[in-house]
C-alpha cells in the first residue's frame, strides 16, 4: 500500500504543514504547483527533500484559486483548464529536475479533484492536459469514481485513492468539508479504519453503513491538525499487520479498472 500527502503548500511567511517530517512517513508526495498554494522556493525545497528520502513525486494541480486554497468550485472552460494543467505539470517538472527527481503522477487538488470525479467535461479537459505533457503519468483519483475509467479509456495509467482523515457518504463520495464530521482527527480510529480498508476492502460511511473501496493509495492531508502524528500511526498500524508500504508510482503500474 502507498501512503501519500499533499505537500509544498506553504507560501512565503505562511507555513502550511510540516513537509520535512511528513516526508519521513509517506511514500508519495502530491506537491503543489502554485495555483492553490506554494511558492517556487518552498516547492523546490519540498522536492529536494522528497528526492533525498526516495519519495515519489506527483503534480497536485488545481483551479487557479489561492484565496480559496483551491477548494472553491469553478466553471472553467475546457481549453483553459487543459492549458492550466499543462502549465502546472510543466512548472513542477522543471523544479523536480532541478531537485534531482521527476514527476511520476498527477493528483488534482480540492474542488477540481471532486468535480472531475463525476463531471465528464472537466475530467476530459484534465485528462487531455496530462496526456499532452506525458501520457505515462499516472492519474491518482477518487476510488470508485468514474474519472478512473474515463482516464483509463483515454490511455492513462490510473491509481485509486482513499482518504484516511475524511468521512465518506454511503455512495462512496467524500463528505463536504462544510458538513460536521467531514474531517477525522482521532489517529487511532483513522489507523484502524485504514487497516480495515487494506485487509477487507471496506470502510465505514458517516451513517454507519459499510461501503466497498479498492484503493492503491491512502492520503493523509498535510494541512490537517496533527497530520504527521496521524500519518505515523497509520503507517505503524499497517506495518504491524505486515502490510508492505511502497509508492504505487515506483512499484509498477496498478491495473486499470474493470
Amino acid at each position: 500500500m502507498d501512503l501519500n500527502s499533499d505537500l509544498g503548500e506553504s507560501y512565503g511567511a505562511w507555513q502550511m504543514g510540516d513537509d520535512a517530517s511528513m516526508l519521513q512517513v509517506v511514500t508519495s508526495a502530491n506537491v503543489a504547483c502554485g495555483f492553490h498554494a506554494g511558492d517556487p522556493q518552498g516547492i523546490w525545497q519540498t522536492l529536494r527533500e522528497a528526492a533525498a528520502r526516495g519519495v515519489a513525486v506527483g503534480a497536485h494541480v488545481s483551479y487557479p484559486d489561492r484565496v480559496g486554497f483551491g477548494r472553491r468550485n469553478m466553471d472553467v472552460g475546457s481549453a483553459e483548464l487543459t492549458a492550466d494543467v499543462i502549465y502546472q505539470i510543466g512548472a513542477l517538472q522543471g523544479l523536480a529536475t532541478a531537485a534531482g527527481t521527476r514527476v511520476r503522477y498527477v493528483k488534482p487538488h480540492g474542488a477540481l479533484y471532486n468535480t472531475i470525479a463525476h463531471d465528464r467535461r472537466q475530467a476530459q479537459a484534465v485528462i487531455a492536459g496530462i496526456r499532452a505533457v506525458d501520457d505515462s503519468l499516472i492519474l491518482l483519483g477518487l476510488a470508485g469514481s468514474p474519472i478512473l475509467q474515463w482516464a483509463a479509456d483515454a490511455g492513462l495509467p490510473v491509481a485509486a485513492e482513499a482518504f484516511a482523515d475524511r468521512a465518506y457518504t454511503p455512495q462512496g463520495e467524500l463528505v463536504s468539508r462544510r458538513e460536521p464530521g467531514a474531517v477525522l482527527h482521532d489517529a487511532e480510529q483513522v489507523a484502524q479504519r485504514m487497516l480495515g480498508l487494506v485487509e477487507c476492502g471496506e470502510i465505514e460511511a458517516i451513517d454507519g453503513s459499510r461501503i466497498r473501496l479498492r484503493a492503491d493509495s491512502i492520503c493523509v492531508h498535510g494541512d490537517s491538525p496533527g497530520a504527521v502524528a496521524m500519518a505515523q500511526r497509520v503507517r505503524q498500524r499497517l506495518q504491524e499487520a505486515g502490510v508492505a508500504l511502497t509508492s504505487f508510482a515506483l512499484d509498477g503500474l496498478p491495473p486499470t479498472p474493470a
